[in-house]
């Protein structure tokens, strides 16, 4: 490791009371008013990857299910968090029904996530909340990139033969560069789960380093599939290999596998984005999808990232949501907060 990567303790006080120490380094990849830089990856390590092997699945459980019971979210805090996981979606729709004009609906409600009377009553002034991507096919990325333009919001594409990721490299990685020329920023790829059953690291490692070539300046989100993968190690030395070849980000599942995010998952994840940082010095994002379609499914994965890596994973930049869903119901809730009743989810139309 290098000294660089272990030099000071630049910013430990302000972070002294965090359950982690992670930030206890300066980022390498920090930069000042422009976000996160881009993973540059790393060679493939494979003593590296065997040192992160061994997880403890029983005391993962444990921790796991302690998140929703460690803190305690209310009246205005919770509010405030909501609105918060607003920002931190992706706001997805990927459906074998998907059309041009569902998808602009889509973008309008990302332009405008909250009823014009929740936005009144929460008193948000000129405050922008909206989802920080809508994520879609390749076909609709230019009709989103059209709907989005000069928002802010970032239109990310699922490629690579999602959701199953078993078509040929070349055909994978063509279907990116479509992607990128149609104006999708960030791409959302899928791996191939035999790659991981047959511990093919290399192969995997390669295709994912050739699969960040082919985003050029477009993020890479690299989705493992964890309800396929079988084990917990599985998921942990596929993250570790997803980072080590470029990853921005770390995905759970494509929302169409059996078992989608679940927290021990999510704790297996970003304990190996920790020890991905405490090697190279670099920050990862991590984005849960499948099946979180709650608040208050939102609020756990949030005090999870808080207290496992700290504030900083509550930006878009280091978090994201895979979210269908789950907007409608914050917005219930959001309603909920300010007139103690609980309306009916058609008031909130998606698309």
């Amino acid at each position: 490791m290098s000294s660089s990567i272990r030099e000071a303790e630049a910013i430990v006080a302000p972070m002294a009371a965090r359950v982690t120490t992670l930030p206890s380094r300066v980022a390498a990849n920090t930069t000042s008013g422009h976000g996160i830089a881009r993973n540059p990856g790393m060679k493939l390590d494979l003593g590296f990857l065997e040192s992160v092997r061994n997880v403890n699945r029983s005391a993962l459980e444990r921790r796991a299910g302690t998140i929703n019971k460690r803190r305690s979210i209310k009246a205005d805090n919770q509010a405030a968090w909501l609105l918060r996981a607003i920002s931190l979606m992706d706001l997805t729709t990927l459906n074998s029904n998907d059309t041009d004009e569902r998808v602009r609906r889509l973008c309008a409600k990302a332009l405008n996530p909250l009823r014009a009377d929740i936005a009144e009553g929460l008193d948000l002034g000129d405050t922008k909340i909206r989802p920080a991507a809508v994520c879609v096919y390749h076909p609709f990325v230019a009709t989103a990139v059209a709907a989005l333009k000069g928002s802010g919001v970032h239109v990310a594409a699922v490629s690579t033969a999602f959701p199953h990721g078993l078509a040929p490299l070349k055909t994978r990685l063509q279907e990116i560069e479509a992607s990128v020329a149609d104006g999708a920023d960030e791409i959302d790829v899928v791996i191939p789960r035999g790659l991981v059953f047959g511990a093919r690291w290399q192969e995997l490692y390669d295709e994912i380093v050739a699969m960040r070539a082919a985003c050029g300046e477009a993020h890479l989100k690299v989705i493992l599939g964890t309800g396929d993968l079988a084990t917990l190690r599985n998921v942990m030395l596929a993250s570790m290999v997803a980072m080590m070849a470029g990853a921005d980000f770390i995905k759970t599942s494509t929302g169409k596998e059996s078992v989608n995010a679940t927290l021990p998952v999510g704790l297996v994840m970003v304990r190996a984005i920790r020890a991905y940082f405490e090697e190279t010095g670099y920050l990862i994002g991590f984005k849960p999808a499948g099946g979180i379609s709650t608040a208050k499914a939102s609020l756990d994965w949030m005090v999870l990232m808080k207290e496992e890596l700290g504030r900083p994973w509550l930006e878009p930049e280091l978090f994201r949501f895979g979210a269908s869903s789950l907007l409608t119901d914050i917005e219930r809730q959001l309603e909920h907060h300010l007139t103690g009743h609980y309306s009916a989810n058609h008031r909130h139309a998606m698309a």
